[in-house]
């Protein structure tokens, strides 16, 4: 489904991703996991076209994409819930939702806005309330369910369980796991690298803009270097 060749980007004369390579196959989870500074939000921000790429191919179903706006890659089936929810505060639950769905015209938009309500039901409680007025958890549960209204194939989660109690960070991870139920492709860029790893299907270790390391999950979850260095074991 994604295919990331030898991709580079920089701000200004800084160069963050330095010959990034990876694949992600349909119906994937895949991880990527790295310290803080790796590049993995550069990249993601690549892929949803809002970080501008210096060299190397991105191809999403056989397509190269380098060149298309973010708007484009959304009607694809791209999208993406950002580091740090960037929810539109005075708007409510319901209107944050419906401009996920902005480059859409079919009829199945209220429909797929309940499905959003059923996976996180707080949201449904709220829906009419404003989204600054949420706690950081649900506004990390909408910011996936505004990424889920543009109906995407393939979705770009950037640190869904930052700053969340473990309890909230369950049940975030649950949802990730439902939603590979429902066939939809995940790419995971996640700090905490046990739990992402542990639902991983595959992972990428991303190291000063350069993939370090892959492997399945299980299989990096028991790689002693990885341990030692994101797993806080020896």
């Amino acid at each position: 489904m994604l295919d990331v060749s030898d991709l580079h980007s920089a701000y200004g004369r800084i160069e963050v991703l330095k010959g990034v390579s990876l694949q992600v196959r349909q119906g994937e989870v895949v991880a990527l996991i790295g310290s803080n500074g790796a590049g993995k939000t550069t990249l993601l921000r690549a892929l949803s076209g809002v970080q501008p790429v210096s060299r190397g191919d991105i191809r999403f179903l056989g397509e190269r994409i380098n060149r298309l706006p973010p708007h484009r890659r959304v009607e694809r089936g791209m999208t993406q819930s950002p580091e740090g929810r960037q929810v539109f505060g005075p708007l409510s639950v319901e209107d944050n939702l419906r401009l996920g769905a902005y480059m859409r015209r079919d009829k199945e938009i209220e429909n797929d806005r309940e499905r959003v309500f059923e996976m996180f039901p707080v949201l449904g409680e709220k829906r009419r309330l404003a989204a600054g007025g949420l706690s950081g958890g649900q506004q990390q549960m909408l910011a996936i369910g505004r990424a889920l209204m543009g109906r995407p194939k393939l979705l770009l989660l950037d640190e869904p369980s930052l700053g969340l109690s473990p309890i909230l960070v369950d049940q975030i991870l649950a949802a990730i796991e439902t939603l590979k139920a429902d066939g939809i492709t995940v790419l995971l860029v996640e700090q905490n690298a046990s739990a992402a790893l542990e639902i991983a299907d595959r992972g990428y270790v991303l190291e000063t803009g350069r993939i370090a390391s892959t492997g399945t999950g299980a299989e990096l979850l028991s790689d002693p270097k990885v341990k030692a260095a994101y797993l806080g074991m020896d």
